[in-house]
């Protein structure tokens, strides 16, 4: 039996291939640090289960509207008002089986087949696979680590083409940690505007900003751009909820309805009682996501000082997410490895610490380590890269 054409050319998330064989060595006896999950490693805030616990003893247990339960989706209206200035209505928003799913409905209900989508890389592994799976065609644009992995205006106007559909702007940044500034997405605003592209904006790490940098959308800088504008958000990594699967998406009513149609013949609704856990999140304390935060910053500070003192490697200092992103060409030469990734399997073969190698990301000369664990875990696994770098030294 032949499979479908459209899934013979998909690669597998390299994210979650690492994170399997650090569990297969674990499950083997071994003592594995995994630095490759993109997931918080705290459990989700203790109201925010007794809220789906209490769902479920009200009998909320059933389907519910395609797009979402109403409450949460004002609920989310409102956390658009409060935190960004963003005026939606409800009907402007999808509540989704995970910002993943949201990415996957929207492209399905954006892209004909030859449409292009540009994609600044690094880039997030998902989003030239699901770019593809709608039958489009993902343009890869390398932004620069001299302009700290951001794009410019320049490199966006000349990749747009007569194919050109939408341009994607992750910021936080997954691999990298980089944030836009608002100067940076107004420049790159109007290019999108003279040249009409829609703008897919994933702000998935927006509360894990560090270092006084404040996060702006792309969508508050204009009307003109919120129209164009289609936000992609959720709880998985603010609240860390990562298996409860709750995303969103927030753009113009037209937009919204065709991701909702689509949703209804996919999965039908999000899982109810996760939805109910969401509404939670949003409209409850919110003191246990800024212990989270403080937490996150404070790993980063530590691992980025431990990092840099490895011989060869050298990293651009995130502003948001949990990850560094350092390039470690050096450090593969030194060593005397062929590749990043056969350099990143030797560190997990001898001194078994999991790193994400950046060519799942479009970055072949950069690692993505997660510091999302503890600090005594960080700090082992740094000793560890540290100690390989200096036994293969030539």
């Amino acid at each position: 039996m032949e499979l479908a054409k459209r899934v013979q050319t998909l690669t597998p998330s390299s994210t979650l291939a690492i994170t399997a064989k650090a569990n297969e060595l674990k499950s083997q006896g071994h003592d594995v640090i995994g630095l490759g999950a993109g997931e918080p490693d705290f459990n989700t805030p203790e109201h925010i289960l007794d809220a789906a616990k209490n769902a479920m003893d009200k009998g909320h247990t059933k389907y519910t509207p395609s797009g979402g339960i109403k409450q949460l989706k004002q609920a989310i209206v409102e956390k658009f008002e409060n935190d960004q200035g963003l005026t939606y209505d409800p009907d402007q928003v999808i509540v989704t089986t995970g910002a993943k799913h949201a990415l996957y409905t929207l492209f399905q209900v954006l892209l004909n087949d030859g449409d292009e989508v540009i994609v600044p890389a690094p880039y997030w592994v998902s989003y030239p696979e699901q770019i593809k799976l709608a039958g489009g065609n993902p343009v890869i644009v390398s932004a620069q680590e001299e302009n700290h992995f951001k794009l410019t205006p320049e490199q966006l106007e000349q990749s747009i083409t007569d194919r050109t559909k939408a341009v994607i702007i992750n910021s936080p940044s997954n691999p990298t940690g980089m944030v836009y500034s608002k100067e940076e997405l107004t420049a790159l605003g109007e290019v999108c505007n003279r040249k009409d592209i829609m703008i897919v904006s994933d702000e998935i790490y927006e509360t894990l900003i560090y270092g006084g940098v404040s996060h702006t959308s792309i969508a508050q800088l204009s009307e003109e751009l919120k129209e164009r504008t289609v936000i992609i958000n959720g709880v998985s990594k603010s609240h860390a909820m990562t298996g409860w699967r709750i995303g969103y998406a927030a753009g113009s009513k037209k937009v919204i309805k065709a991701m909702t149609n689509l949703a209804s013949h996919s999965t039908s609704n999000p899982t109810t009682v996760a939805q109910y856990a969401a509404l939670a999140a949003y409209t409850s304390s919110q003191e246990e996501v800024m212990t989270m935060k403080e937490a996150f910053s404070q790993r980063l500070e530590k691992l980025y000082e431990w990092v840099t003192a490895i011989p060869g490697i050298t990293c651009m200092k995130p502003q948001g997410a949990f990850y560094l992103f350092p390039n470690v060409s050096e450090a593969v030469k030194l060593t005397g490895f062929a590749s990043v990734d056969d350099w990143v399997k030797g560190i997990l073969e001898e001194e078994k610490v999991a790193l994400v190698p950046g060519s799942g990301f479009g970055a072949d000369q950069n690692v993505r380590l997660s510091y999302a664990t503890s600090l005594d875990q960080l700090e082992e696994a740094a000793k560890r890269i540290h100690r390989f770098v200096e036994k293969h030294q030539s």
